[in-house]
């Protein structure tokens, strides 16, 4: 991710590269190869530097207030649900906040995953998980979403922890409900065969905002990601798909 720049003492110490030859001193002692390019990507910076011109001065001191207010209303609306780490001497966080749900594991095995999972249900891809604190979730809104979407999330967010309570009291299976069964695809939910102890409708469109004209189905149901990290399956093409179609004819005139 971009550029490595360091200080002439840690020189010694830069990744090395198997192809491309890096000019280096007799004490050099590198780690080895850490990415397909010897120095990062040079290619990320004209992202940002054309960012930083097209707001200007005056657009990045707006975009950055909005994301801090987006980021600070959120975590007052979700603070009686749920707890907020890392917050300022004042009760306020930055541009983002860190929702704990590591209690969960405890009062109803309810983890992370399983809220990331079952936010899809309610049609938002999952904030970032267990980063940078194990079992939480980091929230950040960014300068670019409307209130009306900062509201439609955290009541996603408020009604996902009353399902959480629903487990905790032992009004729904502690087993099979609708954050342990999530996401809920297409697929499963038209399915003849319904055996939860739940409806379709709470499985597919817990919230009034969640309409069939509107959905964001999921592709897929759930999956084990432990497993599938540790088994991984190469589904790529043979090497012959990616020959030239004249790879024949060199050989021949060769």
């Amino acid at each position: 991710m971009g550029p490595i720049g360091v200080k002439k003492h840690l020189a010694p110490f830069l990744p090395n590269h198997p192809i491309i030859s890096l000019k280096r001193n007799e004490d050099a002692c590198p780690v080895g190869t850490v990415s397909a390019a010897p120095w990062g990507s040079s290619s990320i910076l004209p992202i940002s530097w054309a960012y930083i011109k097209m707001m200007g001065g005056k657009g990045l001191k707006q975009a950055t207030e909005t994301a801090i207010l987006n980021a600070n209303y959120m975590a007052k609306r979700l603070e009686k649900h749920y707890r907020i780490l890392f917050r300022g001497a004042r009760g306020y966080v930055g541009h983002e906040f860190i929702l704990d749900t590591r209690p969960f594991k405890k009062s109803a095995n309810i983890e992370a995953v399983d809220v990331a999972k079952r936010l899809q249900d309610y049609g938002f891809h999952a904030p970032t998980m267990s980063w940078p604190v194990a079992g939480t979730l980091m929230v950040e809104p960014t300068e670019s979403e409307d209130k009306a979407e900062l509201d439609r999330f955290c009541d996603a967010m408020i009604s996902i922890r009353q399902e959480i309570a629903d487990i905790e009291e032992g009004r729904i299976d502690p087993r099979v409900n609708p954050l342990k069964m999530s996401p809920h695809s297409l697929t499963c939910v038209t399915s003849s065969c319904w055996d939860r102890p739940y409806s379709r409708e709470v499985a597919a469109f817990p919230l009034p905002f969640v309409k069939p004209e509107n959905k964001f189905w999921p592709t897929i149901a759930r999956i084990d990601d432990i497993y599938g990290d540790q088994h991984l399956v190469c589904t790529c093409p043979p090497m012959e798909v990616y020959e030239s179609p004249f790879s024949e004819q060199k050989r021949a005139s060769s």
